[in-house]
């Protein structure tokens, strides 16, 4: 999951965030998953451990959410259909449910990594 990223340097500098938030913008639209009913987080794919443990994670209300918007998603795909706008999701609800709990699960295995890796040290008197 921890995959290079330009989005810190981007942030960091007002002008190139004012440049770039209109082309972010048109790429989100253009890629589709909106009118499918997908979020963002429903791109993620699940071959990672990391994401498994965090699928576990979820509460069960959005981890069935989920199962639906994905299942609702592919059957859109195989009758080469989209949504009617009113069910295609909307950019507000368009919320990362499943980056969070990654993040806090690679922390806690590099925390996990860390302890692992210290020698303790004994006290002569």
């Amino acid at each position: 999951m921890s995959s290079p990223s330009v989005a810190k340097f981007i942030v960091k500098r007002p002008w190139l965030k004012n440049w770039m938030m209109p082309l972010a913008k048109w790429y989100r639209d253009a890629a589709g998953y909106r009118k499918l009913g997908l979020k963002a987080d429903d791109l993620i794919p699940e071959e990672n451990d990391t994401v498994l443990l965090a699928l576990k994670r979820l509460p069960p209300k959005e981890a069935y959410d989920r199962v639906y918007r994905l299942r609702r998603a592919f059957q859109c795909s195989l009758t080469h259909h989209l949504l009617p706008p009113d069910q295609q999701t909307k950019p507000e609800e368009d919320r990362l449910y499943l980056t969070p709990l990654i993040k806090e699960i690679e922390a806690e295995k590099k925390e996990r990594e860390d302890l692992e890796v210290m020698v303790p040290k004994k006290k002569t008197a």
